[in-house]
């Protein structure tokens, strides 16, 4: 037995209502069960019960056990003072509020439907199970509910990656430009390298990159000079050879440190996101596109962010992966899988989180961008496929990731619209 399973059976009612009684014989009878509080604080706010004969309105508490009220200290907590009844599965010990009134209970065990204990242990039956949970149900989940769900999924997820965006918004004291610089070299250097190339984002002060933006040379100089790539004295090539010497003159120009910056890697890597691309097509973006973050923020359609991210690394690149050492030619641009990662995990979360501060709402433009994205592919989402399920855009991959993370591998099913469905159509 699960508390939220106690909660599921309170919220929806799923209980034999008539002849109530509580745990010294009082008839009880629901009239309303309230609001249910996932925050800090009783589990059901507002609810309304007839108690021995008399309209009660407050507040409704949900444990296990009885004792499990003293075990969470409530009876030290004001905010558990209008609790007007006790909901446990056993109760094994009279629970009193602050000022020592006995607070009615209700033990659920004997008027629980043997059917919804079913259905719950059915829904978490590991036997043959080899994914999720409801993999055997979940396509039988109604459409509508189903798609709803993954809409509010998707804004879960930004929720989650807005905490990030506004700690990096607090560390450089509200400059939006330094954020975006932060996030963007964060997801330039996608699994391998996202920590290094995040790394120097906090070593290199946005004021910096502001005044380089006019010289793609300078700012490549500086990005590969800090990220410890210019350290090498037996590459003898030209262009090398230049980066080092406009290295040298602007960090003693800056003042620039490098002790803090991750050396990247290019180890497992194929050659497109060597670390000396990604940080030439970054440079090429900035000297490029000035005032980017004013771009991104006001471009309300997908074709305007896939046409301020259409830049490609320096010449020198085209014939290079790794300085000194030639390759076949060409052009290292940008790809659109590359551009729409980097509109999934940067800018989007950005424009939200940049909304909301402006107390503003973008959650439309937003949808539109999402949905016209192509839908991921990875491991997670080929299992969720395969349970039937159809996978239409970025928008619905985004929401399976937050459903299968936060919700799946947790076993939150009465947390989910989908266990909670299965759950009250088979209980």
């Amino acid at each position: 037995m699960k508390e939220d399973l106690l909660h599921f059976i309170w919220k929806y009612k799923k209980l034999q209502l008539d002849d109530l009684l509580g745990t010294r014989n009082e008839p009880i009878g629901i009239f309303d069960t309230g609001t249910h509080n996932h925050l800090a604080g009783p589990d059901f706010f507002n609810a309304r019960v007839h108690i021995d004969g008399q309209l009660w309105a407050g507040n409704v508490e949900i444990h296990l056990k009885s004792s499990d009220w003293y075990a969470h200290h409530h009876e030290k907590d004001t905010n558990y003072n209008n609790v007007i009844l006790h909901v446990v599965w056993e109760d094994d010990a009279s629970v009193f509020r602050s000022d020592n009134s006995e607070i009615p209970t209700l033990e659920l065990k004997n008027y629980i439907p043997q059917g919804v204990l079913d259905a719950y242990q059915k829904l978490f039956d590991k036997n043959g199970v080899q994914f999720i949970n409801c993999e055997k149900n979940i396509g039988d989940v109604d459409t509508f509910l189903f798609e709803n769900w993954l809409e509010r999924l998707y804004f879960e997820r930004l929720e989650r990656k807005s905490k990030w965006v506004f700690t990096l918004l607090e560390s450089s004291k509200n400059d939006w430009e330094q954020v975006l610089f932060a996030m963007l070299l964060k997801n330039f250097g996608l699994k391998i390298n996202g920590a290094s190339f995040l790394s120097l984002a906090q070593a290199l002060d946005f004021s910096t990159v502001r005044k380089l933006q006019s010289s793609t040379l300078a700012l490549e100089s500086v990005f590969y000079g800090m990220s410890h790539l210019l350290d090498s004295k037996e590459i003898l090539d030209d262009y090398y050879i230049r980066l080092k010497e406009e290295y040298f003159h602007l960090k003693n120009k800056f003042g620039l440190e490098q002790r803090s910056v991750q050396k990247p890697e290019f180890f497992k890597l194929r050659p497109p996101n060597f670390p000396t691309i990604r940080l030439s097509q970054l440079a090429n973006l900035y000297t490029k596109r000035q005032n980017l973050f004013s771009r991104v923020i006001h471009a309300s359609q997908l074709v305007e962010l896939y046409e301020i991210f259409e830049v490609s690394a320096s010449g020198y690149w085209n014939e290079h992966f790794t300085f000194g050492k030639t390759s076949k030619k060409s052009s290292k641009r940008l790809t659109k899988s590359f551009i729409d990662l980097l509109i999934i995990n940067t800018l989007l979360p950005l424009k939200f989180c940049y909304a909301r501060h402006q107390g503003k709402d973008a959650n439309e433009d937003i949808l539109q961008i999402i949905s016209q994205i192509q839908k991921e592919e990875n491991s997670i989402i080929t299992n969720f496929k395969h349970q039937g399920l159809s996978i239409a855009n970025a928008k619905e991959s985004q929401a399976i990731l937050q459903l299968y993370n936060e919700y799946c591998t947790q076993n939150k099913c009465l947390q989910c619209a989908v266990g909670n469905s299965l759950l009250r159509a088979n209980g």
